[in-house]
């Protein structure tokens, strides 16, 4: 009689439960988030995973059809004897007393799959915990109503997808990648029963699990399976670690830039196939080098017409000590790798030609910390030798010299609008060190300006996504995601300046050859390597394609006789050749041909005689902006060399209130000796033979310093400016 008065108070009590909402399986199956993010390649192809959501460990929605027979029969006995004869309450179980082992607190007595699929649905009785009574009741007849919206197979499928296992796993998919190192269409009998077993216990001692689930695999026929039972379950659930979902991690870096909501799967720009290929090109010539203590490297590939970045190599992987750094973005000292743009804004301003003579030979130069003597790679001077072959074979001295004419501060502004935004401080802070790479750039920048040469000197931002509108990093170790085309060198010497680094016979004298940068395609190329070999880089392009490769040490140790040429050029020629020769898969060859020169660029036959000290270069074929040619060079005289050394364009000089003015003269300098009859003028009045040292009182303000020969013909000028500071108090 007791029994019967209780049921009937429940039906009353169920009568007067208001209706929770109830949303489509269409619905809770979108709403669904994994709470890993999948970064794709440009053909969809998994590069990376990232997890995002640490609450909870979800991987994506698993079809009921892709999950095993034997665990949705193991859950079944489990859970739901009669899942698919009752309509959403088991009454047969309710009437035998399930319900007051659910009213004293038991959850699952005679919960069915879908009064429980219910309680998943309601999460916020999911947060607080234990449900009332009410609740309860409200939820039973919540479970009627979604039985006449969901067919039995989506009421399973949700149920699966969204259940907790063990720990932070929820759903089948996170489980059995966790658990069993598999996905959830390949489970066994008796990995079923121990899943099954875990959803009345998630978090019990194996051994308790274990006995669960032989009662299943009792139910289930297949007693045989409990003998080693116990065995598996300590081994499964003694210590769960999460296995990944077989993403191989090949743009980890990228990702972290990227992802950033669970579940994401954003498109990238890159080839699956050359990120792979490129990722084990670094990691092997690495290995190679590992007696020469280089551990680090990162690879980056743009496609040059379209921006697009093609490979994105952050790091050489599980060989290195700082895996997570990201060496495209990472600044670094650049080398020699600033010397093309340097000569590209001497060619521009038509300074110099790619014939101008420029000696190779010791050099001191007055700084405010003592003398700068640049040396050159080898401890040896070639004397005279043409920008072709100073560039070419990239010599320090005549750099530095090529720097003196232009001046630094120009120098720096050139680089900047060329995307190398770290350079912040103005030019004479560098100093003269500026032209062999003394400041830190990122290769994801110098990527970025050498595809600038190869588009003719016009800049444009790069992209890592198909619209472009999600940029991966800003700032200073980026410069190349942002900013509206604009024109960082003229077409024509750009043009010059990618036929020197073309030139394998220009670069002969330094690099043999047969260097790595002897390509049976038409290519241009530059090495550059910092003080004490702690960097070195490889950076170049084809018709089609930009390749920058950086290798070292994350920790800026330096490598042992590791050079650009030996460190970083083999990795650029072995992904360059994989880009232009196709493959037997589908992927076609990619030609490569010389650029044709443009506008303004016209070509001389010319000859070098020989003079006092020179003993000149083979007659060749020249290119030159058209109005400087000429078909025979010769050794400079001083009057075609001498430009102002000191003050540099744009220097700023501070007077010291503490110091005698008459010793805080400045020596006006030139860069080679002058002739009889030459003068300083300082804004238009004499200051000084210009044959001779010569010392100027500075006074506060801005002023112009001309060079003019003995006819008053100004060979050269250049502004600077003088602050006067306030004396401490």
């Amino acid at each position: 009689m007791n029994y019967r008065l209780r049921w009937l108070a429940a039906a009353l009590m169920l009568a007067s439960q208001p209706a929770l909402a109830l949303p489509s399986f269409a619905e809770v199956r979108a709403a669904h988030r994994a709470s890993d993010a999948w970064l794709l390649a440009r053909d969809g192809t998994p590069l990376a995973t990232l997890r995002l959501d640490y609450g909870v460990r979800r991987l994506p929605w698993t079809p009921l059809h892709e999950i095993a027979p034997t665990l949705k029969r193991a859950v079944l006995i489990s859970e739901d004897k009669r899942f698919n004869e009752h309509a959403g309450v088991d009454w047969q179980a309710a009437a035998a007393g399930a319900w007051g082992k659910l009213w004293h607190g038991n959850t699952r007595g005679a919960s069915t799959l879908s009064m429980q699929l219910v309680g998943l649905l309601d999460r916020e009785n999911r947060k607080n915990g234990r449900r009332s009574i009410l609740q309860k009741l409200g939820q039973t007849t919540a479970a009627l109503r979604l039985e006449r919206s969901w067919n039995k197979d989506q009421i399973l499928e949700a149920y699966l997808n969204l259940v907790s296992f063990r720990g932070e796993l929820e759903g089948v998919a996170a489980m059995s990648r966790a658990l069993f190192d598999k996905w959830p269409e390949g489970l066994d009998e008796q990995e079923a029963a121990l899943a099954a077993a875990l959803l009345r216990a998630p978090n019990a001692k194996p051994d308790v699990v274990a006995r669960r689930a032989c009662g299943l695999l009792r139910e289930m026929q297949r007693e045989a399976l409990c003998g080693d039972i116990d065995s598996v379950a300590a081994v499964t659930l003694g210590s769960v670690l999460y296995r990944p979902d077989q993403t191989p991690q090949l743009a980890p870096h990228l990702a972290v830039k990227l992802l950033s909501r669970p579940g994401q799967r954003l498109a990238s720009t890159l080839d699956a196939a050359l990120q792979g290929f490129a990722s084990d090109t670094l990691r092997r010539h690495l290995t190679a080098l590992d007696k020469r203590n280089a551990h680090d490297g990162a690879v980056v590939v743009v496609d040059n017409a379209t921006g697009e970045i093609l490979a994105w190599v952050g790091s050489s992987g599980d060989i290195s000590a700082a895996a997570q750094v990201d060496g495209v973005t990472a600044l670094r000292q650049a080398g020699s790798t600033l010397k093309p743009f340097l000569y590209g804004m001497a060619f521009e301003r038509r300074d110099l030609t790619a014939a101008s003579l420029i000696e190779d030979a010791p050099l001191a130069l007055a700084t405010g910390n003592g003398l700068y003597a640049p040396q050159n790679y080898e401890p040896d001077y070639h004397g005279w030798v043409s920008a072709r072959v100073a560039l070419a074979g990239s010599l320090n001295v005549p750099a530095v010299k090529t720097l003196v004419r232009i001046g630094a501060d120009n120098f720096q502004q050139g680089l900047r609008r060329f995307g190398f935004d770290s350079l912040t401080e103005r030019g004479d802070w560098y100093g003269y060190s500026l032209a062999l790479g003394s400041t830190d750039i990122s290769l994801l920048s110098l990527a970025n300006a050498f595809r600038t040469l190869a588009n003719q000197g016009r800049w444009t931002a790069l992209r890592a996504t198909p619209d472009g509108k999600l940029a991966p990093c800003r700032g200073d170790a980026c410069g190349a995601f942002s900013g509206r085309p604009q024109r960082a060198l003229s077409a024509a010497a750009s043009f010059l300046v990618a036929d020197i680094l073309s030139d394998r016979a220009a670069r002969a004298g330094t690099f043999g050859l047969e260097s790595w940068f002897a390509t049976p395609y038409w290519s241009a190329a530059k090495t550059g390597t910092s003080k004490d070999m702690r960097d070195n880089w490889a950076a170049g392009f084809t018709q089609r394609y930009t390749v920058a490769v950086w290798v070292g040490n994350a920790s800026g140790e330096a490598m042992h006789d590791v050079s650009g040429i030996s460190g970083a050029a083999p990795v650029w020629r072995e992904v360059m050749d994989w880009l232009h020769r196709g493959d037997d898969a589908g992927r076609s060859r990619v030609l490569s041909a010389a650029p044709k020169a443009p506008a303004g660029v016209v070509a001389r036959q010319i000859r070098f005689e020989p003079s006092a000290g020179y003993r000149g270069e083979p007659a060749r074929r020249e290119w030159f902006l058209a109005g400087s040619e000429r078909s025979v060079v010769r050794a400079a005289q001083a009057k075609e060399l001498a430009r102002i050394r000191y003050p540099t364009e744009g220097t700023v000089i501070a007077l010291d209130p503490d110091i005698p003015p008459q010793r805080q003269r400045l020596l006006l300098q030139l860069s080679a000796s002058g002739e009889p009859g030459w003068q300083w003028h300082i804004d238009k009045q004499p200051a000084g033979r210009a044959d001779r040292p010569s010392h100027w009182l500075p006074q506060p303000g801005k002023h112009r310093l001309a060079l003019l020969d003995a006819g008053n013909r100004e060979l050269d000028a250049v502004e600077f400016e003088v602050r006067a500071l306030r004396k401490a108090r």
